[in-house]
């Protein structure tokens, strides 16, 4: 990549300020426990999901195994009960810890339905973007009524993200090994359906606080969805293992307002279009200025 190239992106990013939240938001952080922010429904819906639901479930059932391994040490131990129970059969015992589980995963089973089918049903959607997983990078397509154009984007290396910085780029602004050089730029709010395949091998397209993660699959056109009801830069990775570069191939969203989504896209379909054949590139991050 060169340094113009760099310096368009870092300049497009210092003065596209999203509030001081955004730079914990859609990434890991150091000591981080717990899932990412939630940004969309479906998210919401999983962190509910995990945190009201399963954590207490499995919270209670470990307390207890632990609590009966405790008192079982203790209560049948050689000291406390020299003379061995000859009991085989207790039918209370083995009702309960037959019908117990069931009514747990009866109870887990309803909203985790609920969620699949809201997961796999995609609404109507306001835009549809199609995602190639390649070795090692991604290939985004914006549909013909936007622009119809094409462009990858590829991790920034170490050297990258440091001639960006010396450029005036902040350093939180691009996370190690998580950024990349061509953002794809989605309206806030929107309906976004996401076409996944891949050209080579199994990729998986995930972004987490999105609540999504779909195979990209050579051959064969998956499809997810996602609402980002909040502006932001989010990052993702291929979470399927590919290849040596598997660890290299982020992807980054950016969801931006309708009024910055549309001048993006006047810009990107003169730079786009008449680019895309040829192969060339442009920066993503150029958004309005």
């Amino acid at each position: 990549m060169n340094k113009a190239t760099i310096g368009a992106a870092s300049g497009a990013l210092t003065l596209l300020p999203l509030g001081a939240a955004c730079a914990t938001e859609g990434q890991p952080a150091p000591w981080q426990m717990g899932l990412q922010p939630a940004v969309t429904p479906i998210a919401e819906t999983i962190h509910w999901f995990h945190n009201v639901l399963l954590m207490p479930i499995i919270t209670i059932i470990t307390l207890f195994v632990l609590g009966l391994l405790i008192y079982v040490c203790w209560r049948f131990s050689e000291k406390n009960n020299p003379v061995p129970s000859k009991t085989s059969h207790n039918t209370l015992i083995e009702v309960a810890w037959t019908v117990i589980p069931v009514l747990i995963l009866v109870i887990i089973a309803i909203p985790s339905f609920r969620l699949l089918k809201d997961q796999v049903v995609i609404p109507k959607s306001d835009l549809t973007l199609k995602i190639t997983g390649k070795q090692w990078y991604w290939t985004w397509e914006y549909p013909k009524d936007a622009g119809g154009f094409t462009f990858d984007t590829l991790m920034l290396s170490d050297a990258d993200i440091a001639k960006a910085v010396q450029n005036g780029g902040k350093k939180e602004d691009f996370p190690r090994l998580l950024s990349v050089d061509n953002e794809a730029v989605v309206p806030v709010n929107k309906v976004v359906r996401v076409q996944v395949t891949a050209a080579d091998v199994i990729h998986a397209f995930a972004m987490q606080s999105f609540g999504v993660k779909i195979d990209a699959v050579p051959g064969r056109l998956n499809e997810t969805w996602f609402k980002a009801t909040k502006e932001g830069v989010y990052h993702g990775q291929c979470q399927e293992l590919c290849g040596k570069d598997h660890a290299f191939m982020p992807l980054v969203i950016r969801v931006v307002s309708d009024e910055k989504y549309t001048a993006w896209l006047a810009d990107a379909k003169k730079k786009y279009a008449s680019a895309s054949d040829a192969g060339s590139r442009m920066a993503a991050t150029d958004i309005v200025r």
